[in-house]
């Protein structure tokens, strides 16, 4: 049996911006994972605070999307090395069918977002229909 879960089955949670040709940008790390009641997105986002972070759903496309601001105090030090990312950082998910949208629910725990899924029911769009 065949379920539409995307407009490309393959391409379910395939980060949207993946392969474009568009410049990269710093992001955060994440975990896919599925389960038989849903699937689960754990995002790294080290250093953030959950006021940071946003989490929304538009058109079955999911974007996380978080701000590090750099202190000022930080900004009037001479660096010598600077590996840790500052601005935006944003990724968007393709959803599909697949996902209860009206039940996601999302908790941030140690610098990690963990995103639940939940699957929908699955709906039969065929049956036998007797001759009489």
């Amino acid at each position: 049996m065949l379920v539409k879960l995307a407009k490309d089955p393959l391409k379910l949670f395939d980060d949207i911006w993946e392969g474009s040709h568009m410049p990269a940008a710093p992001a955060f790390k994440v975990d896919i994972s599925e389960d038989a009641d849903a699937f689960h997105i754990d995002a790294e986002m080290p250093g953030l605070e959950k006021e940071q972070i946003a989490l929304g759903i538009e058109e079955d496309v999911l974007t996380i999307k978080a701000e590090r601001k750099q202190s000022t105090d930080d900004q009037q030090k001479n660096y010598h090395r600077v590996e840790r990312t500052y601005g935006s950082f944003s990724r968007s998910f393709n959803l599909g069918e697949l996902i209860d949208q009206e039940n996601i629910a999302a908790s941030y725990d140690n610098g990690v977002l963990h995103v639940m899924l939940p699957k929908t029911k699955e709906v039969r769009k065929s049956r036998e229909i007797s001759i009489s």
